[in-house]
């Protein structure tokens, strides 16, 4: 799934939208102490409250929400897996037996309760539904309406959220005119932040792929590999934040561990340029031959391909190993390259790293930007300085 499956799909989930049915509900209590199911119940979605279909669909809204490779992550399902969480989604997917889904689902809550202790009492929540999507018109013109034509995808949702004490609060009582204490002793369950959860199966553009699930950390780079291994059986992942790491490391095998900014500039422009050529298809991944053709189109020196497959070797012990482009290199929208000094750090946008120089001055070494205009410090302008006379100055 890429971001835009994703975001068409989350973009459904809400109160009495056509275009996504909820069929059933289930819920599972679970005990700290004991790890054991103390209450489940199941019911129609649409026997819910409105209020409470809003704080289910927006906590199933979070499930979906992040970036892929940060905080979503397409998984692959273990092969030959005995009591394979595939075959217990898929045949909790088809079936028209709602004790039968049940009894599905119960046994991926088992999965998560085997060997393992949770510091608090958790929900673990099911949907099962269907999502449609509206066909393409063929012709812009046609006076066909588009939601005449759709796609239907059903799924299966789930997610573990955790509980919390309820507040000890004063109240004010306006009939007897006193201050009463909250006495309040159920458990809130934390809806706003899921521990985790997952889509199954996953979709690409209008057709589902059931050999892959979608993983939804609680927060970005903080997987539960417990999660992810044990209970979903599905192939363990790299993070974008792993990438970007490996990547780092492979260059310094390669070219060493010193690099002017210039190259540095060059080498990030042109991986930002593959994924802008590759914007409407699936994210570009390099391998070894890629980034051999990167490092030697950035300038880099004495560039071979057995000593950039042997770094990939070295650092991920897989010569075949492919890395994401949207991993490797920081967003030129959003994100900033972080220059770490003993004075102060200082962040650029990847396209303007080429304007910082690091340069010896004085027999020290000087970070030097080169600007366009006065900069502005708190308001104030600061004074050009001419650096090449006060050299000079000292000669003499």
């Amino acid at each position: 799934m890429n971001k835009k499956d994703i975001a068409n799909i989350r973009k459904q989930f809400k109160v009495n939208n056509d275009l996504l049915k909820i069929h059933e509900i289930f819920n599972v209590y679970v005990m700290k102490e004991s790890s054991e199911i103390y209450h489940y119940q199941s019911v129609p979605f649409e026997l819910l409250e409105d209020e409470q279909k809003e704080l289910f669909l927006a906590n199933f809204k979070k499930v979906l929400s992040g970036q892929m490779d940060e905080k979503l992550f397409e998984l692959k399902f273990q092969r030959d897996v005995e009591d394979s969480s595939q075959l217990i989604l898929h045949q909790g997917l088809l079936s028209n037996d709602t004790d039968e889904w049940n009894n599905q689902m119960l046994r991926l809550v088992e999965k998560m309760l085997k060997d393992k202790q949770y510091e608090m009492d958790i929900v673990i929540t099911f949907i099962r539904g269907e999502y449609m999507k509206p066909m393409k018109r063929s012709n812009e013109e046609s006076e066909e309406n588009a939601r005449d034509a759709v796609y239907s995808h059903s799924f299966i949702m789930g997610s573990m959220n955790k509980t919390q004490d309820p507040k000890k609060e004063l109240l004010f009582d306006y009939v007897e005119k006193e201050f009463k204490y909250n006495i309040v002793v159920d458990p809130i369950i934390n809806l706003k932040a899921p521990m985790s959860g997952f889509l199954f199966p996953c979709f690409s553009d209008s057709a589902a792929d059931v050999n892959h699930v979608l993983y939804s950390a609680g927060k970005a780079y903080e997987l539960d590999y417990h999660f992810i291994e044990e209970v979903l059986n599905a192939e363990e992942t790299m993070t974008a934040e792993d990438d970007k790491v490996v990547f780092e490391e492979i260059v310094k095998k390669v070219a060493g561990d010193q690099i002017n900014t210039s190259t540095l500039s060059n080498v990030y422009d042109e991986i930002h340029r593959t994924i802008e050529e590759n914007e409407e298809e699936e994210i570009p991944k390099f391998d070894y031959k890629d980034v051999e053709q990167v490092l030697r189109s950035s300038g880099v020196k004495d560039i071979e391909t057995e000593k950039v497959e042997e770094a990939f070797k070295t650092v991920i012990d897989d010569e075949k190993y492919e890395l994401k482009a949207s991993s490797i290199v920081p967003k030129y929208t959003s994100k900033s390259i972080k220059i770490k000094t003993k004075v102060a750090d200082i962040k650029v946008s990847p396209q303007d790293l080429r304007y910082v120089r690091q340069v010896h001055f004085n027999g020290k070494i000087s970070l030097m930007i080169e600007v366009e205009e006065n900069t502005i410090i708190e308001g104030f302008e600061m004074i050009p300085e001419a650096l090449v006379q006060k050299v000079v100055d000292k000669e003499e």
